[in-house]
């Protein structure tokens, strides 16, 4: 009986051990809270991948809509919980930046980012990851039964034909939305762009607070034109919906997507390490399946539907006017055309 019992002490000291010596390891890995807007089919392999190359860091992820996640952060201010934002728009990082959220670092490697991809300051705020420009899906069937012709400019959605037709992302709570809203200023001048989002509001349906569902939208034929962004239209399009992809001719609004450290944050070594993952080229292969441009040059490939000439497309793009003017933007548009928002 004593023999059983001393075994079975020393087989109890050995679990407790093992589970001490498991909960210490378990202690050891750093939690990185990430907020993000990176669509929620990236994020799996994005953790994934820096995980692998990072096994003492365990990321846990805040993601939704840019506009959301630009509140939430700024609605955190005076009680910050996020230690790192990866993905989220250059527009809205230069608004965190003017309120003294960001910490300037450089990331191993940022010597092999061009200038345009990155914040100017010395250190950097924010280093760009990819591209993301708008595209118009257009539901060749739906128009066929509605005997709507395909748009090719701007300018055509304004057209009466297409009233009740189309849908488009909130600017509020999307990137995507405020990169149009922003580009149609830039593009036509402010007096002229607020006409034409007066005129584009007559034909609009909804407008819905994501990126991602115009093209959605559009795919499954309830709305026959979303305007949206080129990762989602071509995804929509990879899954056999009966979608054209529309990239009108008078330019492409469009955002950078960015990494930056919260300057609040507890976890400065981890956090400086997803912000060297960010820029290597593991990361920006990751970006490369989604996005025609990459921060690292050489890196992006020619994707399907998406026009070999798709960097001339671009607006010319002032994101610190973007950024600068952002509230009287949001204030002005939700005053004009939010009777028609979604419900949240």
């Amino acid at each position: 009986m004593s023999f059983a019992i001393s075994r079975a002490r020393r087989t109890l000291s050995i679990a407790l051990a093992a589970t001490f010596l498991a909960g210490g390891a378990m202690a050891q890995k750093a939690q990185l809270l990430v907020y993000s807007a990176l669509e929620a089919d990236q994020v799996k392999s994005y953790k994934e991948a820096f995980e692998k190359t990072n096994p003492n860091v365990e990321i846990s992820w805040v993601r939704d809509s840019t506009g959301v996640i630009t509140a939430k952060l700024l609605a955190e201010k005076a009680n910050p919980k996020a230690d790192m934002v990866w993905g989220l728009a250059a527009t809205s990082l230069l608004v965190l930046d003017a309120e003294g959220m960001l910490v300037g670092y450089a990331p191993k490697g940022l010597d092999k980012i061009p200038a345009n991809f990155r914040d100017a300051k010395n250190p950097p705020t924010w280093v760009g990851m990819d591209v993301w420009g708008a595209t118009v899906c257009f539901n060749t069937v739906e128009a066929q039964k509605q005997n709507l012709p395909k748009p090719e400019t701007w300018k055509d959605l304004i057209k009466p034909i297409y009233k009740g037709k189309i849908v488009m992302p909130h600017p509020s709570s999307s990137g995507t939305g405020f990169l149009d809203v922003t580009a149609w200023l830039q593009l036509f001048g402010e007096a002229e762009g607020w006409k034409y989002m007066d005129a584009l509001h007559e034909n609009i349906a909804i407008y819905q607070h994501s990126g991602s569902a115009p093209c959605r939208s559009a795919g499954t034929g309830e709305f026959p034109i979303g305007i949206g962004f080129e990762f989602r239209a071509n995804q929509v399009k990879s899954t056999g919906a009966p979608i054209d992809l529309v990239f009108p001719k008078e330019g492409l609004g469009w955002d950078m997507e960015a990494t930056a450290i919260l300057k609040t944050t507890k976890n400065m070594d981890a956090a400086k390490a997803l912000a060297d993952f960010a820029v290597t080229q593991e990361a920006n292969e990751l970006y490369a399946k989604a996005y025609a441009v990459t921060a690292l040059p050489g890196v992006a490939k020619q994707l399907p539907n998406i026009p070999a000439n798709y960097t001339q497309l671009l607006v010319k793009n002032d994101f610190a006017w973007a950024a600068k003017n952002r509230d009287r933007i949001l204030t002005e548009w939700n005053k004009r055309y939010n009777g028609k928002a979604a419900p949240k």
